[in-house]
């Protein structure tokens, strides 16, 4: 009989957990029931079940990140998620029911307050984002869940906090080009995405540019009821899980997507045809070194092919090539790191570091030649197998809360994937290959082709 050491390490830890933490650490050996469906509106909606503590977690997402700003005016998403939080509208008395007076960001403040919840939203590359936590005691969650439906379907966009914030964020901006790290950030976004939106910089003049009849049009394109995708983790049922996202989504227009033009299109990010270098002159006790390309995107068939390889090359820390090769025989650096950020379009792939200024092109042949050896020849045996039993290993602290659960939800329903996704999740690992990772990164990475830079060091 063959034993699966995996699974008792697994039930070894939960074991040893209780409550929250106990429960979904069981969801690492057990399938995770997630439902799906769509209501009518087109809202596409998926709920696990948690009765065990009165609570729920939801999360709605809209194709309304950053990838939709305008090149002139970058950090519109942002700008206009973080404008959501600080009003919303009065209402007039609809078929009834009472007048509702408008609440500006103090007194919604205390509302979330005194109903113990909280609601946040936020927008990414993709997506912007609400989230909302409250206990499912009756009344307080039909309190919370109709605060939450004002701020998403009444946000009152008040000019006077955004005159506010835009200085906030125009001073942000001028503080972060004392920093190093953003500095080289900022230049290597730029190489490696070119004109595509995911390298657009949000800059003084862009902030300058954005208006609140720029936000409301923003918001009106993109947050649309028929459009959104619904995660749901917490004590509610089936049915209390669709009347709440309904209610949710019941103060936005209720146009069906049929009714409306698609959103334009975005365009891929661009391969490079070459490798650029740039080195930019900074005072710097460390100097900063970044190189990389455009990755794959987050549908990828080999996804989980790259995750077990990038693990291996730079993203298990000490266990890691980068980390190997760099710190630890020629101490250049306290860590050197690698990374994909898959997203609707192909992220970069960053290889990372810090070094002393006089090291930086020492550390950077070092890191390249790993880059360039791996992808021509991949892992070894028992690089993979330490990687696989890393990862698999540490599953169950992945969904190890109502929260930890919801994020992985979400990006179920955000990208299309298999509602067994997390229940296969080990096994996909297992079954990476040697020769699987050697392929993958071989079609996907072009060393010779990549961008650098480098921020207060010589090359």
């Amino acid at each position: 009989m063959k034993i699966n050491i995996i699974a008792i390490k697994n039930i070894a830890r939960c074991a040893a957990l209780s409550g929250a933490a106990g429960l979904f650490c069981q969801y690492s050996a057990a399938a995770i029931p997630i439902q799906h469906w769509t209501q009518a509106s087109g809202a596409r909606i998926y709920l696990v079940e948690s009765p065990a503590i009165p609570m729920l977690d939801v999360q709605i997402d809209f194709d309304a990140g950053a990838r939709r700003d305008p090149a002139d005016k970058a950090g519109l998403a942002s700008a206009t998620a973080s404008l959501l939080e600080k009003g919303v509208a009065a209402r007039a008395a609809v078929g009834g029911g009472a007048s509702q007076p408008a609440l500006d960001e103090n007194a919604l403040g205390e509302a979330w307050a005194d109903l113990g919840a909280s609601f946040d939203s936020g927008a990414g590359a993709d997506r912007m984002s609400f989230s909302l936590r409250t206990l499912t005691d009756p009344l307080l969650l039909d309190k919370a869940v109709a605060l939450a439906a004002r701020q998403i379907g009444e946000p009152s966009f008040p000019d006077n906090i955004w005159q506010r914030m835009r200085q906030k964020i125009i001073a942000s901006l001028k503080e972060s080009y004392t920093r190093p790290g953003s500095v080289a950030g900022r230049a290597y976004s730029k190489a490696v995405y070119g004109n595509h939106p995911y390298g657009y910089e949000t800059t003084e003049a862009s902030v300058a540019r954005i208006s609140i009849a720029d936000m409301r049009a923003f918001y009106a394109a993109g947050v649309v009821a028929c459009r959104a995708r619904i995660s749901l983790v917490g004590a509610v049922t089936r049915a209390q899980a669709d009347a709440i996202a309904q209610r949710l989504l019941s103060r936005l227009p209720q146009v069906p997507c049929s009714g409306l033009a698609a959103a334009p299109v975005v365009p891929e990010v661009a391969a490079l045809t070459q490798a650029e270098q740039k080195v930019i002159p900074f005072d710097s006790a460390q100097a900063q070194v970044l190189f990389g390309q455009p990755g794959y995107k987050r549908n990828d068939p080999a996804f989980f092919t790259m995750l077990v390889g990038n693990y291996i090359l730079g993203g298990g820390g000490f266990v890691s090539r980068l980390t190997n090769e760099v710190r630890e025989k020629r101490g250049l650096t306290y860590g050197a790191y690698s990374g994909f950020s898959p997203g609707l379009h192909a992220g970069a792939f960053t290889v990372s570091l810090q070094t002393r200024p006089d090291q930086a092109g020492q550390a950077l042949d070092v890191a390249r030649k790993v880059v360039s050896d791996f992808v021509a020849t991949g892992p070894t045996e028992q690089e993979l197998k330490a990687a696989k039993d890393n990862l698999t290993g540490g599953f169950a602290l992945l969904i190890d809360s109502n929260r930890k659960l919801l994020g992985n939800i979400a990006n179920i329903a955000w990208n299309d994937l298999p509602l067994n996704y997390l229940d296969t999740w080990t096994q996909q690992i297992d079954k990476v290959t040697v020769a699987d990772i050697r392929t993958a990164f071989a079609a996907r990475l072009q060393p010779e082709k990549m961008v650098t830079v480098i921020l207060g060091g010589t090359p």
